[in-house]
């Protein structure tokens, strides 16, 4: 049986058409995709992973 995914955008993204991605959530894993193209094959890594990213993202200075 397969489950169909919830994808969303950060709030963060805007509607402008830059660089956006969309994230799926599921109890294992966390997909990550380009989302303007979303036919190309989604990452998928462990919410362990997701977290440290998105830690380390959070504590970097937007301007580079």
């Amino acid at each position: 049986m397969s489950t169909e995914l919830a994808w969303f955008k950060s709030s963060y993204s805007g509607s402008g058409g830059g660089n956006c991605v969309e994230v799926a959530m599921s109890p294992a894993t966390v997909h990550v995709r380009d989302s303007k193209d979303t036919e190309i094959r989604a990452l998928a890594v462990t919410p362990t992973a997701w977290t440290a990213f998105t830690t380390l993202a959070a504590d970097m200075p937007l301007d580079g």
